[in-house]
């Protein structure tokens, strides 16, 4: 059963299939829902390869090798996700970073995602960061002739 169809919205958890894009598919099962926002309670998985942005950095780094995501954490909207992760190759380094498109599931990838109906995220600039960051607004409930997936 689907935590979405009853009436106590609870954690989601999905497990993502060998060549899910891993930003893409959070987004895509988000928007799917019908919510604007969410919140990645916890993640783990296997990649390859894993794109990263590392800390103020503007290019991505590709790790084409097969990495263990030992962590996963941030902020997911239709289009104002806010991911990071770290993780390990074949020897044991550990990488993190923003997680970039084209991060793509080897074998699996087990996420919780706590819903957040009531709320939108997007992302604006921010003169005093130099950055887009985080706005959260209300969503207008069910029935009010308002849209869930509307900003």
């Amino acid at each position: 059963m689907d935590p979405f169809d009853s009436p106590h919205l609870g954690p989601l958890v999905l497990r993502l299939l060998p060549g899910d894009d891993l930003r893409g598919a959070l987004e895509a099962a988000v928007a799917a829902r019908g919510l604007a926002a969410s919140f990645v309670l916890a993640g783990i998985g296997s990649l390859r390869p894993a794109r990263i942005r590392l800390a103020g950095a503007e290019e991505v780094r590709v790790v084409d090798d097969d990495c263990e995501l030992l962590t996963l954490s941030g902020s997911v909207g239709t289009d104002a996700s806010h991911l990071h992760m770290s993780v390990a190759d074949a020897q044991g380094r550990v990488l993190g970073g923003h997680v970039g498109y084209g991060s793509i599931v080897r074998t699996t990838a087990e996420v919780a995602l706590l819903p957040l109906p009531d709320v939108s995220f997007s992302r604006e600039h921010d003169p005093a960061t130099g950055w887009a960051e985080l706005v959260v607004r209300p969503v207008p409930a069910r029935g009010s002739g308002g849209s869930r997936s509307s900003p």
